[in-house]
């Protein structure tokens, strides 16, 4: 496809994404579930919805400083080829997707920003974050850094700006951060994976209190007395790895699998219901766009009180990844991208 008509097939899609997003309206059908076990309920779940085709309405959360934020955003972690971050973008703007969820450490920034530019997309409809990584988190570099990532973007303004993991000079990155909220430049401000005597330390003596806390939330660890500890001081959870990138056999728990049949769902769809009634920002990072317009389609059931009471069992109380606080790990973050940011 030519790039000029490949333009405009893009802002053509993306305004009726854009229609749908406005008034709550986005008829989608369920195509495919995150694994071949999956599958055969997500045929299901297909033919029902193109038979009873119900309205997704977009549900937001408001941070503690008034801005609303959509409770369902895309994110882009590992697609680091620009050429595919841009489609991948373009296929969420089209699908109806309005908030997305990068970081100066994902490479993709610059992709991201000319999939918005080629929208024809309103500023004011995007809700757009990205994340200061350790190598600049101190008050002067994090300043520097906010321009590279704004120039990459191509915005003139930031919705949510993170620090992206709990090291070097954080409290010197919140001062710099807090001016370019002050300044208007910002909206929100917080923070990712912030364990909660951090959380505590941070908001005791600061004057600006996190809006988010972006931390690995899913099935297997559900982070519920966190979330209330967060709660307390106002701040969102945001969710990363909601279906822990499928380990476990995540997918194919009997237990979540059983409940996806229930409601005629993915496993990937019910696990997304299940953060969102938990006020859980998620996330969700697919490279397919039936797998986008899947993870939109979220809104039209709900989980029961036994649905909500089997999820809660599967609770293993420790980290899919990496725990934050091990020596070693933090030195393998550290170093992960030195060099290249």
């Amino acid at each position: 496809m030519a790039d000029s008509k490949r333009r405009e097939f893009i802002k053509a899609s993306a305004k009726m994404g854009a229609l749908a997003f406005s008034t709550g309206l986005a008829s989608v059908s369920l195509l495919n579930a995150e694994s071949k076990t999956d599958s055969k309920v997500a045929q299901n779940s297909a033919i029902n919805n193109t038979k009873n085709t119900k309205e997704a309405k977009m549900k937001y959360v408001t941070l503690n400083n008034g801005i609303k934020m959509p409770i369902l955003g895309y994110g882009t972690f590992q697609i680091t080829d620009l050429k595919e971050a841009q489609r991948c973008t373009e296929d969420a703007l089209s699908v109806g997707y309005r908030s997305f969820d990068t970081a100066e450490a994902y490479y993709n920034e610059e992709a991201l920003g000319a999939a918005f530019k080629s929208s024809g997309i309103k500023r004011e409809e995007l809700f757009i974050t990205t994340k200061l990584w350790i190598t600049h988190v101190n008050e002067k570099d994090a300043l520097k850094a906010f321009d590279t990532s704004m120039k990459k973007l191509g915005l003139d303004y930031l919705d949510l700006y993170l620090i992206h993991q709990p090291y070097n000079d954080v409290y010197g990155a919140w001062r710099a951060m807090s001016k370019l909220y002050k300044e208007g430049r910002i909206k929100a401000i917080g923070v990712s994976n912030f364990l909660p005597d951090r959380i505590v330390d941070f908001c005791l003596n600061n004057e600006i209190k996190p809006a988010v806390n972006q931390i690995e939330c899913n099935p297997l660890h559900q982070r519920r007395e966190f979330q209330k500890l967060m709660n307390e001081y106002g701040i969102i959870t945001q969710s990363w790895a909601s279906f822990g990138e499928g380990k476990e056999n995540m997918f194919e728990n009997p237990t979540l699998m059983k409940i996806a049949k229930k409601h005629n769902k993915s496993v990937a769809q019910v696990i997304l219901n299940w953060l969102i009634g938990r006020d859980i920002i998620v996330i969700p990072k697919t490279t397919r766009k039936e797998r986008m317009i899947e993870n939109f389609n979220v809104f039209d059931f709900e989980l029961d009180s036994d649905d909500k009471t089997q999820i809660a069992k599967l609770e293993k109380g420790e980290s899919l990844f990496l725990d934050h606080r091990d020596p070693e790990r933090i030195k393998w973050l550290f170093n992960l991208h030195k060099g290249k940011i």
